[in-house]
């Protein structure tokens, strides 16, 4: 899958996120890359920044947090395009809930994992 094929899976999955979520949402930006960072596990998706639940009175000033979707390391593990679109709306899924503060753990309990 091309990469301009696999960015419109990913504006896809954010459009399936409910309005009021997406309103939530501040200063983070969500990108696609094809690879992880050599030398870095292979991931599907990772959030860094500070999580929505975590900011206090002092936050401001910062860079956006990033969501980040790694397009290689999803096509790997799936056998069709199919695949794809439930793999890319389970990891856009996942990392936005890292913006509001839920962690892998509570992910996966809800079968986010």
């Amino acid at each position: 899958m091309n990469r301009e094929r696999f960015e419109e899976l990913v504006a896809e999955a954010l459009d399936e996120v409910p309005e009021e979520l997406l309103g939530l949402m501040n200063n983070v930006v969500i990108l696609v890359e094809d690879d992880t960072p050599p030398g870095e596990p292979e991931l599907l998706g990772l959030y860094e920044g500070h999580a929505l639940t975590t900011r206090g009175w002092d936050y401001g000033g910062v860079l956006p947090d990033r969501i980040t979707i790694y397009r290689n390391p999803i096509l790997r593990i799936c056998d069709n395009d199919d695949d794809v679109v439930e793999e890319v709306a389970v990891t856009v899924v996942h990392e936005i809930a890292h913006h509001f503060g839920i962690d892998d753990d509570r992910l996966h309990e809800l079968g986010w994992g």
